[in-house]
């Protein structure tokens, strides 16, 4: 835990009372605060007061004493409208904060130099934040990871010169974090996203471009019109940027030249590491992901040969293009989390062909037309849950198909048509391209039950048992 002393003496309010929001709970206790804690749900006010924290609704207390009102990330703070927390803070002028900010804070005033990353973007930020995270361990580092991606930043040791944080931070976080200052901000992409939330593409941008403005070096991919033109900003107030390009060739950065990421700087261009070989790392969009991993650990004073290393032992992220296990020449991959067409195109773009691909669930808007390119790839395609008939329509003629209603059925139908294949590298690949709700209660159980059936086929040969 990191006890928060800042707020030493005061008085706390806490709406929201998940595990970050307990976590905040205790770390403001253990640092001296009064914190009085609050939440919509009855059964989470009871386990708050089972803990032992004063439980008030927020509605009848007297905020002229409130110091602070720490919101959990996932409570509106501005759209569709605020919650009537916010609301009732903005309407006494009490700040608004979250748990990112109340770090940020105590690693200010206990120990400023402590090595902290905070990694943003629209996608590949749980890859990127667990692959910086990997690479610093791997080269013995003291590493504290979480954040978006799982542990409560409180939930993590307390800032120290010897230790890294490596947090990733959703836009919902960042918004309620005014004064995140890491030593090194990653921001990788900005699309369409939350816009329910922050209202606008403007808006949701400038709260992304937030968490790199304060930083000590912005490492950025410049790959999109957003990210671009927030390092030309940057660099123009003469912060320290760094660019990062899976798409083009840059003269000062780091980019993807085929399979190699390359360092470009005014003496000239080299290879820093090669990609080629590792799984964990497929596809373009994890090429970027890993060109920011590279770049930051060579700021945070990792060598290339460390970095290397850490590069070939990453494991990958559970659910995402997660490499689980061969038999014979049939690669098993487990990408449960891709639940929408974009997130599917990109597992479908990291192989060349011979993909015996299982997918549907509950459809989402545009169902898998915007898919149509990588249909060639494509030997045979595996249907379960709600979106059977409609994948079907879209697969009619040009995939040959079968419906199998569920993922068990699927997983054996397709193990048995990839291993008497003629396919030279043929590949079972969970890419659902559709939420989970129909039949799972989310992607993780989907990954989970995909990974026990796929361990339970005769001749496998596992590889991580769950990567982390």
């Amino acid at each position: 835990m990191t006890p928060v002393t800042t707020f030493r003496g005061k008085t706390v309010a806490v709406f929201g009372l998940g595990a970050s929001g307990l976590a905040t709970c205790a770390a403001l206790a253990a640092g001296g605060a009064k914190v009085v804690a609050w939440d919509d749900q009855p059964a989470k006010i009871d386990e708050a007061k089972a803990k032992g924290y004063a439980a008030e609704d927020l509605r009848a207390l007297d905020w002229s004493a409130v110091t602070a009102l720490v919101l959990s990330p996932g409570v509106p703070l501005t759209h569709p409208k605020p919650h009537w927390a916010a609301a009732l803070a903005s309407q006494h002028k009490v700040e608004i904060i979250g748990d990112i900010e109340l770090f940020c804070r105590e690693r200010r005033a206990s120990v400023p130099n402590a090595p902290f990353v905070a990694i943003t973007g629209t996608n590949g930020k749980s890859t990127t934040t667990a692959l910086v995270a990997h690479i610093l361990k791997s080269s013995g580092r003291d590493v504290a990871v979480g954040g978006n991606l799982g542990t409560p930043i409180l939930s993590l040791p307390p800032p120290a010169l010897h230790r890294t944080h490596v947090i990733e931070c959703s836009s919902y976080q960042i918004d309620l974090a005014p004064t995140l200052d890491p030593t090194v901000g990653i921001l990788l992409n900005i699309t369409p996203d939350h816009l329910d939330r922050h209202g606008t593409m403007k808006n949701y941008a400038a709260v992304k471009e937030r968490l790199v403005a304060r930083s000590d070096t912005a490492v950025i991919a410049v790959d999109d019109e957003f990210t671009c033109a927030a390092a030309v900003r940057l660099e123009k107030s003469g912060q320290r940027v760094i660019r990062v390009s899976a798409e083009e060739e840059l003269a000062e950065g780091f980019f993807l030249d085929e399979t190699s990421i390359v360092h470009a700087d005014k003496d000239g261009a080299v290879s820093v590491a090669d990609l080629a070989g590792i799984g964990s790392l497929r596809g373009r969009h994890n090429a970027q992901n890993a060109a920011t991993a590279i770049a930051t650990a060579l700021s945070l004073g990792v060598s290339p040969e460390a970095i290397r290393k850490g590069l070939f032992t990453f494991p990958g992220l559970a659910h995402r293009m997660e490499e689980l296990g061969h038999k014979g020449k049939v690669l098993f991959v487990n990408d449960s989390k891709a639940t929408n067409a974009d997130s599917t195109e990109k597992a479908l773009s990291s192989f060349a062909g011979g993909i015996f691909w299982i997918l549907g669930g509950k459809e989402k808007e545009g169902g898998i037309t915007s898919l149509k390119a990588f249909f060639p790839k494509i030997a045979k395609a595996y249907l379960i849950g709600e979106a059977s008939d409609a994948f079907a329509a879209t697969l009619e003629g040009k995939v040959p198909y079968a419906k199998c209603g569920t993922l068990d059925v699927a997983v054996t139908k397709a193990t048995e048509d990839a291993v008497q294949s003629k396919e030279s590298h043929p590949v079972v690949l969970l890419s659902p391209a559709g939420a989970s709700f129909d039949q799972f209660p989310n992607f993780e159980v989907r990954g989970d039950h995909f990974r026990a059936l796929v361990r339970a086929i005769p001749g496998i040969k596992m590889l991580h048992e769950a990567a982390a």
